[in-house]
């Protein structure tokens, strides 16, 4: 059995073998061509495809309500995982709303603290730090660093705001390995076929606020914005 994260572990699994069963978990396994369907996998791969990518707007819009006023803001990506036309998406969605997006990339993780120097340096006011099991691998170091360029941050993972960042908002990790992945586990160890076993999603996305960290940055959030949370940190 191989577990796989992310799309290059994934990528570099299916390349390794068509024979061991693979269990994922990935941001879009049919649109990366991982399984032929959510339904039917076929091959030798299953697992949980999260969709996050999708939800990096839905995170923009949460950062801009959480810091009114702000006029340029940031997004932090893996240029492995974020398309060219995601990342359009996300700046047009910005001027609508009348807010400049400076994108700022990386591709390996010695990028991320220079690319997190260029988030300041450009006058962002707020990040948004777009899916990636890069990013999220490296996550101490981007949060460390957030902290100390005292920039507002949004993830992809509610258990990044439990750690200090300042907003979550998506799916829990620990859900999906304890609660999803583990009964999956379970069924290929007892002989299920990796092709016939659903690729499944999840199915409870949250809104965590760390406001210990809102405090820290000497933000106030909205009152409508703590009220949507589903935990709030004090």
């Amino acid at each position: 059995m191989i577990m796989a994260g992310g799309d290059a572990a994934v990528d570099a699994a299916q390349r390794a073998t068509s024979e061991i069963p693979i269990l994922a978990l990935t941001d879009d396994m049919v649109g990366k061509g991982f399984v032929h369907s959510l339904a039917k996998p076929g091959g030798n791969t299953t697992g949980v495809t999260i969709l996050a990518s999708e939800l990096d707007g839905k995170r923009q819009e949460i950062l801009l309500e959480a810091v009114p006023g702000a006029h340029r803001i940031a997004a932090l990506l893996d240029r492995n995982t974020s398309s060219e036309s995601h990342v359009k998406a996300l700046q047009e969605a910005a001027r609508t709303a009348g807010v400049e997006l400076s994108v700022h990339s990386v591709t390996r993780a010695a990028d991320i603290a220079t690319a997190l120097d260029e988030v300041r340096s450009s006058g962002a006011e707020a990040l948004n730090v777009l899916a990636s099991a890069l990013l999220f691998n490296n996550r101490e170091t981007i949060l460390d660093r957030v902290a100390t360029l005292h920039l507002p941050a949004i993830y992809q993972w509610l258990e990044m705001a439990t750690r200090g960042g300042l907003l979550g908002y998506g799916p829990s990790i620990l859900q999906l390995y304890n609660d999803v992945q583990s009964r999956q586990l379970v069924r290929l160890l007892r002989g299920a076929r990796p092709g016939e076993l659903p690729v499944e999603q999840p199915t409870k996305f949250e809104f965590v606020i760390n406001l210990k960290t809102a405090n820290a940055l000497g933000l106030s959030l909205p009152q409508s914005l703590l009220t949507r949370a589903d935990e709030v940190i004090e």
